[in-house]
């Protein structure tokens, strides 16, 4: 459908862009980007998806909005505290483009409710905080056969990577579950931090649909914001992956 002369106004600085134009936002329009953790890096990936005029987004994540969440959070208030993440980012989502689709997922992603919740998007954000999420994440967009972002943030660190199952490294061909502790105590972020890689997930997914740039695969992207050292490693596929092998 084409735009209305709403959208184009909406979408001026993407229409001026080459790579982007009315073809391409149509597409973006039309498309549906789940988002599996409303916290610190959710919140910035899914207020650029929303801006980027995603059609639909997926929502997921199982807890309330705590005081201590909202020196990295950003998409929740002083106002929401004690309500569930999604429903706040719902409000926040809406008030900047009330035309967008949201999908809410009030509860943890699992085994048994992956498939039937990922079948509908097109690209996943990992957004997740716990080491268990990302394997079952990794396991069930390659099962599903549905491209994703991983990232993880830690004190003043961030990491993200663009994985395309089957075709490219998987999480799982880089971090092993054998020995990884199921949690951790709670150390940081700073908070601008997830604001970096939690864009840069949004970026990748706006590559992914419009078909433009190199996307960040077989490439680990990390970020020591202390020593602003940008780098991006090479990442090959692990031959003996128990996922992706």
């Amino acid at each position: 459908m084409p735009l209305n002369d709403k959208q184009r106004e909406r979408y001026a600085r993407h229409l001026s862009l080459q790579e982007i134009g009315e073809e391409g936002q149509e597409k973006l329009l039309k498309a549906k980007v789940l988002v599996i953790g409303a916290g610190g890096l959710g919140s910035p990936a899914s207020f650029y998806l929303a801006a980027a005029g995603i059609g639909t987004i997926g929502l997921m994540d199982s807890d309330v909005v705590d005081l201590s969440n909202l020196q990295r959070q950003i998409l929740h208030t002083t106002d929401a505290i004690g309500e569930l993440k999604v429903a706040s980012a719902e409000q926040r989502l809406l008030r900047l483009d009330p035309d967008i689709t949201l999908k809410l997922y009030p509860f943890r992603i699992a085994a048994d409710n992956a498939a039937n919740i990922l079948a509908a998007y097109d690209f996943v954000i990992d957004a997740t905080d716990n080491f268990d999420s990302k394997f079952l994440i990794a396991r069930a967009c390659h099962n599903a056969a549905k491209p994703y972002s991983h990232a993880g943030i830690r004190e003043f660190y961030g990491q993200t990577m663009t994985v395309h199952p089957g075709m490219t490294t998987c999480y799982h061909c880089l971090f092993h579950e054998e020995g990884i502790p199921a949690t951790t105590i709670p150390k940081g972020p700073l908070g601008a931090l997830p604001g970096i890689i939690g864009s840069i997930q949004a970026t990748e997914a706006i590559k992914h649909i419009l078909s433009i740039g190199t996307p960040l695969v077989n490439t680990l992207l990390t970020c020591d914001i202390l020593s602003m050292n940008i780098r991006k490693i090479p990442v090959t596929r692990n031959t003996s992956c128990p996922l992706c092998s």
